[in-house]
């Protein structure tokens, strides 16, 4: 009988936690002038791996994009308020020694501040219902530089899970080459703690931290993203994710 990793095992416990997050509240920046610069470790004071392998493969979660094709657009905020968030990603290829990737198709998804998704809801596992509409979701094609970039909010967090964008990456030609998701670093004064006590988010009480995370908790070391700035002026978050093509 074929043994189930411990890797494998936290994955097959998927998002069932996940219960009941409020409506969605008017959110006003605050006045925290202080800008950070956050490193790409769990806790904000490392590195990321820098050898060329492929990013962890990582569950799509249950509300996945229905039809990307349909949404390709940069700016995904749509009508959600929050903290003013950018998100810069670069697709390497390990199997030209990672060099940029031009030309792959990056789709992302997030929550809202209030941990809630579109596409989604009037369920068990998220009551609010967003069926009818697709926000904090969008599709872009790398660049020569292998990047694409979009325009965001400042994802909330919901039970069981840390903080986290899910991305789904292909060729050109819509061959699926990659899902995965991107981390954010967790310091006592990282974009994650400034932001959840901004007008509006919900603070840290419960919150699920990357260790006990049952996505993240195997480690992050190549999920983990960099972010800088401030709530008052936004942050911006740029994130690697190599894949083999």
């Amino acid at each position: 009988m074929k043994t189930m990793n411990r890797k494998g095992f936290l994955k097959s416990l998927g998002l069932a936690g996940v219960t009941a997050i409020a409506a969605p509240l008017l959110i006003h920046c605050g006045n925290d002038d202080d800008s950070i610069t956050e490193s790409s470790s769990g806790s904000g004071t490392g590195s990321s791996s820098t050898g060329c392998s492929v990013t962890n493969t990582e569950t799509e979660g249950p509300f996945p994009t229905k039809s990307p094709s349909t949404l390709v657009q940069s700016n995904i905020v749509s009508d959600r308020t929050g903290v003013p968030f950018t998100i810069a990603i670069t697709v390497q290829n390990v199997s030209t020694n990672c060099s940029a990737l031009q030309g792959a198709i990056v789709d992302i998804w997030h929550c809202d501040k209030d941990g809630n998704y579109s596409e989604y809801g009037g369920s068990g596992m998220q009551p609010t219902d967003y069926t009818t509409v697709h926000f904090l979701r969008g599709r872009q094609t790398t660049d020569s530089n292998g990047k694409v970039n979009f325009t965001s909010i400042f994802p909330g967090w919901y039970n069981g899970r840390a903080t986290h964008i899910h991305v789904h990456i292909y060729n050109s030609s819509g061959k699926s080459l990659l899902v995965t998701q991107i981390a954010f670093p967790e310091a006592s004064d990282s974009a994650v703690v400034q932001v959840a006590a901004s007008i509006g988010y919900k603070g840290m009480n419960g919150y699920t931290y990357n260790a006990t995370d049952n996505v993240f908790s195997d480690g992050t070391s190549n999920e983990m993203s960099s972010i800088t700035g401030s709530v008052s002026s936004g942050f911006a978050l740029t994130h690697t994710i190599k894949v083999s093509a």
